[in-house]
């Protein structure tokens, strides 16, 4: 059996996101930006998915951005916003998508910005009086929180942040790449200047996603070249995969209830499986706690032992995908710096898997029976 549990690195193409998707491959291939009648159809394609996206998430169609994915609009947010608003000050933490961390140290260490980092709890939640505390230190500032971490599956309280924000005048950035398609996200009740989006986390292809920028907080762009995406991101659109982003999302928002019950479920099971099977086992940051996780991410703590070097390695031979964090980390010999940051000095083993509409219970039951076996518990 083959059975893939890393879709918080990257999903499935939906089928019907692939049908969309065609024309656009072989048949309507013109430059949007051309004014002859081929650019004309793909540029009302463009507009039509753009339009799609921003009835979905209640903002105008303007403030949909199309990138390359959800590094590039991090990155475009938060160094727009640096230099628009001449922000000398930012709030992000230490649990942040590499996208944001490593640009924001990167500013810093250039002397760009001063960079602070908000608390965290024991389970890796955001200390949302220390984010006030700092709000109040620094006003004027840019706050960069994920809505949901990529590799221990917390969710941030979107909705508090965006008020003590607006309170405090700061500029908010939220990282939405692992939320958006999944959770509902009203952008006429959020207080939030910027969010991102990948399009292949929810069932759609790579190399697509877009930001959304708030109309009343407009920023500079970090790409030139062109007056494309309304002068705010140079370069030839990728038509195709705007066509299927837009798919996919609407595909996301038809079916999100039923989907996140059936993968709650898909998860709930696991949690149960794995603790009747390894004794010892817990789950890293809120993971294992449904109503304060992502649906979609189960990040598994295994007792010390020697054999869990190996885990990643003997799932895979054993034709299981999982991951040890971040798939923008896979290879590096540092580990998760999520992990890290909340359990320092740990020796616990750490598995995410993670979960898609596609998976199944006797996937699930067949990945227990081999971890189980691969596990050795030292006494």
């Amino acid at each position: 059996m083959k059975v893939y549990l890393d879709n918080a690195a990257t999903t499935p193409l939906d089928p019907e996101v692939f049908e969309a998707m065609k024309p656009f491959l072989v048949e309507d291939f013109g430059n949007p930006s051309s004014t002859h009648a081929h650019g004309r159809k793909v540029r009302a394609a463009i507009e039509s998915a753009r339009k799609k996206i921003a009835e979905l998430l209640h903002c105008t169609p303007g403030e949909i951005i199309f990138t390359s994915g959800g590094t590039e609009a991090d990155n475009a947010i938060i160094r727009g916003a640096v230099e628009t608003y001449q922000i000398q000050h930012v709030i992000s933490s230490s649990i942040e998508h590499h996208a944001v961390e490593h640009t924001l140290a990167m500013m810093e260490k250039k002397g760009e910005i001063n960079l602070h980092l908000v608390k965290l709890d024991a389970q890796g939640h955001v200390d949302l009086s220390h984010l006030e505390y700092l709000l109040k230190e620094f006003p004027h500032a840019l706050v960069s929180l994920m809505h949901a971490n990529n590799e221990i599956g917390n969710l941030l309280d979107i909705q508090t942040v965006g008020e003590l924000c607006r309170h405090h005048n700061a500029y908010f950035h939220s990282d939405t790449v692992q939320t958006m398609g999944h959770y509902r996200h009203d952008l006429k009740q959020l207080n939030v200047h910027g969010l991102t989006a990948a399009a292949h986390k929810f069932h759609g292809p790579k190399g697509v996603g877009f930001m959304y920028l708030n109309k009343d907080k407009k920023i500079k762009p970090l790409v030139h070249g062109g007056a494309q995406e309304r002068n705010m991101r140079g370069g030839t659109e990728n038509t195709y995969g705007i066509i299927g982003l837009a798919k996919a999302l609407e595909i996301c928002y038809r079916e999100m209830d039923e989907h996140e019950k059936y993968i709650s479920g898909v998860k709930q099971y696991m949690i149960e499986k794995l603790k009747a099977a390894v004794p010892g086992i817990s789950f890293h940051g809120d993971s294992g706690n449904l109503s304060k996780s992502l649906y979609t991410v189960l990040n598994v703590s295994f007792p010390e032992s020697e054999e869990n070097e190996m885990m990643l390695f003997n799932l895979d031979l054993q034709g299981i995908s999982a991951s040890g964090g971040s798939a923008c980390s896979s290879g590096a010999a540092t580990g998760s710096h999520v992990l890290h940051a909340i359990y320092p000095g740990s020796k616990r083993g750490a598995v995410r898997f993670s979960f898609s509409k596609y998976n199944t219970k006797e996937e699930v039951d067949f990945t227990v029976q081999k971890v189980a076996e691969l596990i050795k518990v030292e006494a």
